[in-house]
């Protein structure tokens, strides 16, 4: 079945109760048990379980290539609730370049708690082998990461972890399935922040982990979720599920505008920098081809003049809105290194872009005005 359709009718039925064609919310945070003490409909309370988040997990999983997922209240719960389902004493290999979010939970929250965390270039094979240890459990990808759009071969890396008796897993936020599909170049488990594309419209927060096999690891992030209860609200899942419905001309058109934007500024005079790997002369750029079927609407680029022209350029521009976040129909562009803040590895001089759904010829007359 093609990606398209299963966007539209993974995990969808008819309502039975009423025959309606788009689904109900069901927002009662507990079901009916039977006089025997059973709960034959299957749902009892709503931390276990809900008809939404259900229709969500089941629509995820096989737009992924998954046979299940665990939907939770935010991208951030979704990645702990994986690195929580290790034991204190394992060894974690992450990229340096990566969602500042991701290395804080792993630093400010994990390495306390007694995990080891090697941070690596993920894009160098050879440093992820030469970083593993006999207690490594886990190698986190992201790819294309945030913000530097760097690309991981995920096949190479995923035949690392499994060297090693590890897991790998994809962030699979920029790509998205309709992009990218990790598991089917050989990851373990999938991870998005939902908030982005999935939802599609900058209106929900949430995240999903997806696995190829059902095993101990997942089935220890499935009892984190529902013992700890980062779980997904039915109305948030219901707003991601109608969301992926158009995710696939959705990304298209994100991604064609950021190919035209990142082209126009590759030839700007002012731009030190492009970062897609759209563009050819990106580093990443063979090997995004070889497993990406878009490039998707993210880039970065830097702007000649450090800092303070990065800064002059984002309070001129009047289509693109100053705003953190992406993945939303609207054009959002942020200083990254100041969202950031210390510590970080970010160049001072670089502008993150979500390309959105506007014409590409407005959004580069609006770029074109604030660099010149």
């Amino acid at each position: 079945m093609k990606i398209e359709t299963l966007a539209v009718h993974a995990g969808h039925c008819i309502d039975p109760a009423t025959g309606s064609v788009a689904p109900p919310i069901y927002l009662s945070t507990t079901f009916e048990r039977q006089a025997d003490g059973s709960y034959p409909l299957g749902y009892n309370y709503i931390r276990d379980n809900n008809p939404n988040r259900e229709a969500l997990e089941k629509g995820l999983s096989e737009l992924e290539g998954g046979v299940a997922a665990a939907a939770f209240s935010s991208g951030s719960a979704a990645t702990m609730g994986v690195f929580q389902a290790l034991s204190p004493g394992n060894h974690v290999i992450a990229p340096l370049d990566a969602y500042s979010g991701t290395a804080a939970l792993l630093r400010e929250v994990f390495m306390p708690w007694g995990l080891a965390v090697t941070f690596v270039d993920m894009t160098n094979p050879t440093e992820v082998e030469q970083a593993i240890q006999s207690n490594t459990r886990l190698i986190w990808v992201e790819t294309p990461s945030n913000p530097m759009l760097k690309i991981t071969d995920i096949g190479k890396i995923s035949n690392i972890a499994h060297q090693a008796d590890a897991h790998c897993v994809c962030d699979n936020t920029w790509a998205t399935p309709i992009g990218q599909s990790p598991l089917k170049s050989g990851a373990d488990l999938v991870v998005h922040s939902t908030t982005k594309y999935l939802g599609g419209h900058s209106d929900v927060l949430g995240g999903i982990a997806i696995t190829k096999v059902e095993d101990d690891f997942f089935n220890r992030i499935r009892k984190i979720q529902t013992t700890g209860g980062a779980v997904a609200s039915p109305f948030d899942c219901w707003l991601v599920f109608r969301g992926i419905q158009t995710l696939p001309y959705r990304m298209r058109a994100h991604s064609e505008n950021a190919l035209k934007v990142a082209t126009f500024l590759s030839e700007h005079p002012k731009v030190e920098a492009v970062h897609y790997p759209g563009l050819k002369q990106h580093p990443g750029h063979e090997i995004a081809t070889s497993q990406m079927q878009l490039f998707g609407g993210m880039l970065s680029f830097q702007v000649k003049g450090g800092r303070e022209m990065a800064f002059a350029v984002v309070a001129k521009v009047k289509l693109f809105t100053r705003a953190t976040s992406l993945g939303g129909v609207e054009s959002l562009i942020e200083h990254r290194a100041s969202i950031e803040g210390a510590g970080t590895k970010t160049p001072d001089n670089l502008l993150r872009v979500s390309v959105g759904l506007e014409h590409a010829d407005d959004l580069i007359e609006d770029l074109a005005q604030a660099l010149n």
